[in-house]
């Protein structure tokens, strides 16, 4: 069951809205790799506005995401790709339905 999230906002820099997209969509075989990671989304909240959520059953595997290939890959092209530092916000989640 998953108890913990993470849930980082970011901000693409001007003219790389496209990459970073591309970037978050090509993520997705480094998510289904971690076992401890059941639950991963890639989000567009608008043009230039992108996310992830992800789920955890523990703080072990919440960190283990943390410290992963996703993350050193998205902080090796932050420079490139982002008018600004990720917002990483940890979170509990208080109910979840994941149906697979």
């Amino acid at each position: 069951m998953v108890k913990l999230a993470l849930y980082v906002r970011l901000e693409a820099k001007p003219g790389q809205e496209a990459a970073l997209k591309s970037f978050l969509e090509s993520a997705l075989p480094l998510a289904e790799e971690e076992e401890a990671t059941p639950v991963w989304f890639a989000l567009q909240f608008g043009p230039s506005t992108f996310g992830v959520f992800d789920a955890f059953a523990n703080e072990e595997g919440r960190q283990a995401h943390l410290e992963g290939k996703i993350a050193a890959a998205l902080m090796e092209n932050a420079e490139t790709l982002l008018a600004e530092a990720p917002v990483i916000e940890k979170v509990d989640l208080l109910a979840a339905k994941v149906v697979a």
